[in-house]
C-alpha cells in the first residue's frame, strides 16, 4: 500500500503536494498549498504563462484531487503564477495584492468519492495494516479447534471493525460540522507546511524560521518512511519562507538570505528521499 496515497486521503496537505508535484511534473508545474478557514489554497507555479493555461490545468488538478478524495477537503481555490526564485509568505502575498501577484485564480468545489468506493478503499486499508499472528506450538485437536475459534473471533472483529468504518462514514459526511474541519486543521499542524499561521501572530519571522529549522534537523536524526521525509520537506520549505520574510531593513537580512537558500535545499534533499524511499 503506498503510503504517501494513504495519508493524501487521510487529508495530509503535504501528501497531497507530492502527489499533485508527480502528476504534474509533466508539464513544467509545481505547486504548494497551504490549508486555511477551509479551503485548501493552492498555487501553482511555471515557467511560462503557457503552462498555466487554466481550462487544461484546473480539469487536471480537479481529475487528480477527486481521484485522492482527500478527507474534509472540499474547496479548493488554484492560484497560478510565473515561478520566483524567493518564495515568501505566498498565501498572505496574493491575498494582499493578487492582481499583482497572480495570473489567474479560481475555486473549484470537489465531488464527493463514491461511497462503494470509499468502503472497497477503506476494506483495502484494513488489510494493509500488520496484524500479528499468533503463535501455537501444541498440535493437539483441543488446541486446533480454539485455534480455529480464535481465528473465527478475530474475523469477526475485523468484520466489526469494518462496519463501524462504513457507520462512522455515513455520520461523518452527515454531520458535516465544523468540529471535523477542525479535528482535520489540528492533524495537519505537525506536518509543517499543512496550516498557515498568520503574519500578525508571527511578532519575528527569523526567530519563528530557526525555531522550524531546529525542529526539522532534530527530526532528520529519525526520519525513515517516505512520508516522514515529505513532513521533514514542508518543515523546511516553511522554514525558508520565514527566513525570506525578514525586511531588508532587519540588520539579520543577509543572514536570512544565506539560510533561506539553505533551507530551500535542505527541503529539496528531503523530498528527493522520500522518493527514494517509495521506490
Amino acid at each position: 500500500m503506498d503510503d504517501i496515497a494513504r495519508q493524501a486521503r487521510q487529508g495530509s496537505v503535504a501528501a497531497i503536494i507530492q502527489t499533485l508535484n508527480e502528476q504534474l511534473a509533466d508539464v513544467g508545474v509545481r505547486t504548494r498549498a497551504v490549508f486555511a478557514d477551509g479551503v485548501l489554497q493552492l498555487l501553482c507555479e511555471a515557467a511560462s504563462k503557457e503552462q498555466l493555461e487554466p481550462s487544461a490545468l484546473i480539469a487536471q488538478i480537479r481529475q487528480i484531487l477527486e481521484g485522492i478524495a482527500p478527507r474534509n477537503i472540499r474547496r479548493v481555490r488554484i492560484n497560478s503564477r510565473i515561478v520566483r526564485e524567493q518564495q515568501l509568505l505566498w498565501l498572505e502575498e496574493i491575498m494582499r495584492d493578487p492582481e499583482d501577484q497572480l495570473l489567474w485564480s479560481e475555486e473549484i468545489i470537489l465531488a464527493k468519492p463514491n461511497l462503494f468506493k470509499r468502503i472497497a478503499q477503506g476494506i483495502k486499508d484494513q488489510q494493509t495494516v500488520p496484524r500479528k499472528t499468533p503463535s501455537f506450538t501444541n498440535a493437539s485437536s483441543h488446541n486446533h479447534r480454539h485455534n480455529r475459534r480464535y481465528q473465527r473471533g478475530i474475523l469477526n472483529g475485523v468484520g466489526l471493525t469494518l462496519l463501524l468504518i462504513v457507520g462512522g462514514w455515513f455520520l461523518y459526511d452527515w454531520l458535516g460540522s465544523k468540529v471535523a474541519v477542525k479535528i482535520t486543521t489540528q492533524s495537519q499542524n505537525s506536518t509543517g507546511e499543512s496550516s498557515l499561521t498568520p503574519a500578525s501572530s508571527i511578532t519575528d519571522p527569523f526567530v519563528e524560521a530557526v525555531r522550524l529549522a531546529e525542529q526539522a534537523s532534530v527530526a532528520g536524526q529519525t526520519v525513515k518512511t517516505s512520508a516522514q521525509w515529505l513532513d521533514l520537506a514542508a518543515k523546511w520549505e516553511r522554514a525558508s519562507d520565514l527566513m525570506g520574510a525578514v525586511k531588508p531593513n532587519d540588520q539579520r537580512y543577509k543572514t536570512a538570505q544565506d539560510r533561506m537558500k539553505l533551507y530551500r535545499k535542505n527541503s529539496e534533499a528531503a523530498q528527493k528521499q522520500a522518493i527514494q524511499r517509495r521506490s
